[in-house]
């Protein structure tokens, strides 16, 4: 009996390491201990790998080894901008912009800041999920600590105007700060043509190792440290570094900075025939995001009078792996803040999949995934009493 073959389709929630980045790491987990704070001769050469990575990293997004400061995840990196830069420049204002479609790792700590006596302004999108810049003028109007705006959605895969964005902020003297976690290594970046003061980097979307990431912050902007204790990264983010993975993150840097060019052109085919083929081939099916301002890999849609659950658990079953939303909420069956801010309604807005390539991503895999969805919709759409009324 053959064996079915695995499609993974959900590369933006988690990634393979490149074995490039395994080689790496093994030699630092099997004797590569030592402390970068220390002085003996392997504390320095623990300083040594995490050199060269910050050269890596910052070489990835245009940037100066010394504007990498070292974290644990995006959602880490997310928190102490935010938190770290409204609170740093309190006495400036208390007022703090985001966007409606921001990761769950910027609103939460959002809430966080307006119990603590800030303002939080949301910026509305269109129905394609983009941020007029003529919204983010007006809202400057009335100054800010910080704008936050995410660089690129992981759950529609639209690409936001941000050149235009932090434009806005400079000629307001306001710092702008990206989280550009879904963007980094998958679309070419140049942090100091964007114009951003801060921006938001995880390992795990370019072939690094889950729990390395890191905050690009430029110079000049008062900060504090949302963990504190030691010195480490300009003393804005205590706790010794993860060596290993951050020479593995540093690796996957320097190969994701080569092959982005050939990747996208090697992905965009497979990503417009999800787009082109899935809603010709299944009725009720609707694209979701920019059609063209789109991360290369990415292809999401809204299935109608069905929950995107209990999609994916069908076609789990069948081989096929894929997303409803965002990763952080998609076992929580909450319905999605970016659809709903984009105008979709909440019943459609269950139906949300998302598809995200890889390396192992063919062609072939989108007629797969269509024919094995067909009568998957086609079925819960029949136990589906919404399907029925709206048929009637």
């Amino acid at each position: 009996m053959n064996e079915r073959k695995e499609i993974y389709l959900d590369h933006v929630a988690a990634s393979p390491v490149r074995k490039e980045a395994v080689e790496t790491m093994i030699p630092l987990l099997e004797d590569g201990f030592g402390n970068p704070q220390s002085v003996h001769t392997r504390g320095q050469r623990a300083a040594d790998v995490l050199a060269h990575a910050r050269e890596q990293i910052a070489s990835l997004v245009g940037m100066s080894p010394y504007d990498v400061i070292f974290t644990a995840t995006g959602s880490e990196s997310n928190n102490m901008a935010l938190k770290g830069i409204a609170r740093g420049r309190a006495n400036k204002s208390k007022r703090v912009i985001i966007s409606a479609v921001e990761h769950h790792s910027i609103m939460a700590p959002a809430k966080a800041l307006e119990k603590e006596g800030f303002e939080i302004v949301t910026l509305p999108v269109n129905v394609h999920g983009l941020i007029d810049p003529a919204d983010l003028k007006k809202a400057l109007e009335n100054g800010a600590a910080i704008v936050s705006i995410i660089h690129a959605s992981t759950e529609v895969g639209t690409i936001q105007p941000v050149e235009k964005l932090a434009a806005a902020c400079r000629e307001a003297g306001v710092p702008f700060h990206t989280d550009s976690w879904g963007a980094a290594g998958i679309i070419e970046i140049d942090m100091e043509k964007i114009g951003a003061g801060a921006m938001t980097i995880a390992a795990q979307n370019f072939g690094g190792p889950p729990g390395a990431a890191a905050l690009i912050l430029g110079k000049g902007f008062p900060m504090r440290p949302v963990i504190q204790g030691g010195a480490q990264e300009r003393n804005l983010r205590a706790g010794q570094e993860n060596i290993p993975a951050i020479a593995g993150m540093g690796t996957a840097a320097g190969l994701a900075a080569a092959e982005l060019v050939d990747r996208s052109v090697r992905l965009i085919p497979i990503r417009d025939a999800f787009i082109e083929k899935l809603p010709a081939a299944i009725p009720d099916v609707i694209a979701t995001g920019h059609p063209e301002k789109r991360l290369p890999g990415h292809a999401s849609f809204c299935v109608k009078y069905i929950e995107g659950e209990g999609l994916l658990l069908f076609l789990d079953h069948n081989g096929i792996m894929a997303a409803s939303g965002s990763a952080c909420t998609s076992k929580a069956l909450k319905g999605s803040h970016v659809l709903e801010a984009m105008g979709y309604d909440a019943a459609t807005a269950q139906g949300s999949i998302v598809f995200t390539l890889g390396d192992s991503n063919t062609v072939g895999d989108v007629d797969t995934v269509i024919e094995e969805m067909k009568p998957v919709v086609f079925r819960l759409r029949e136990m589906s009493p919404i399907y029925n009324k709206d048929k009637d």
